[in-house]
């Protein structure tokens, strides 16, 4: 299967990253990629929660959804919006992804389900929690041969998510983000590669990359890793454009037989031995 990460620069409208979200996925369509990733908010990046709730529709009236199933019935393609701000009422949104099938049909969603709230040491501070209602569910689901699992950005940092998605078949895990300049610097290679390592599992994250309207710095570097933690294609600055990688899911298997840790997990009880009778110090003595 070749595969496509799309990195972008989302603007503060709708309007604008749809022109750009279209081109992009036509771009890396005409270059024969069958799977095509978008990064998180791919069709609105704004930080101010009143321009935000400005822009955002329901899932039912919004028009990046409804381009998103045009352009991959029409290019014949599975479609993966890494994520997009959708309305659900007036005061909260989802922070959801979106799957589309070769005949443009919807086949899952996922909400983000960790938010992002934190204080960072240069000044910055987010709370996605004030704006998004987090998702409860993770999502496994199957383009061609491949079985996909959908997360988002932060979720990242959460290893179950992966794990529970790699035993029950995914090769391919994803996940599509923001990640800030910051951050990104510090972790986004060793957490990409670590997911796709720990489970024997390709990783296909795009993401957000540069200096955006609303004041956001992402890191960019969009990555596709093998499932022995190579990276095969990295968009190696901020930049937009689009990194491509050939995927053999024969090497899953592969890495699984090489380093079983799927097959020899074990359940296990944790238990605090500071609750027993005698402290350990007291023990030593």
């Amino acid at each position: 299967m070749k595969v496509a990460a799309v990195q972008m620069r989302s603007k503060g409208t709708i309007e604008s990253n749809c022109a750009d979200f279209e081109q992009f996925v036509r771009e890396a369509a005409a270059a024969g990629a069958e799977y095509i990733q978008t990064p998180e908010m791919t069709g609105v990046l704004q930080r101010s929660r009143r321009n935000l709730f400005s822009q955002i529709k329901s899932q039912d009236e919004d028009p990046l959804v409804r381009l998103a199933s045009t352009l991959s019935a029409e290019l014949g393609i599975w479609l993966h919006v890494g994520s997009h701000a959708i309305r659900l009422g007036e005061e909260k949104a989802a922070n959801r992804a979106f799957f589309f099938g070769p005949d443009g049909t919807l086949i899952a969603t996922y909400d983000k389900i960790h938010m992002f709230d934190v204080d960072l040491e240069n000044g910055e501070s987010w709370r996605e929690s004030n704006v998004y209602q987090p998702g409860e569910k993770t999502k496994l689901v199957r383009a061609g041969e491949a079985h996909v699992g959908l997360s988002i950005c932060y979720d990242i940092r959460f290893p179950d998510i992966y794990r529970q998605q790699a035993l029950a078949g995914a090769e391919i895990l994803t996940a599509p983000s923001s990640f800030t300049r910051q951050t990104g610097y510090a972790h986004w290679h060793i957490l990409m590669r670590s997911r796709a390592i720990e489970n024997g599992a390709f990783m296909v994250s795009a993401a957000q990359g540069g200096d955006h309207e609303d004041g956001r710095q992402t890191f960019g570097h969009s990555l596709i890793i093998d499932p022995w933690g190579k990276v095969l294609a990295e968009k190696p600055d901020e930049e937009p454009g689009i990194i491509f990688a050939e995927l053999d899911l024969n090497s899953v298997a592969q890495a699984r037989r090489k380093i079983p840790s799927l097959a020899n997990s074990r359940d296990f009880v944790l238990e605090d031995a500071t609750l027993e009778t005698g402290s350990i110090n007291e023990a030593a003595e």
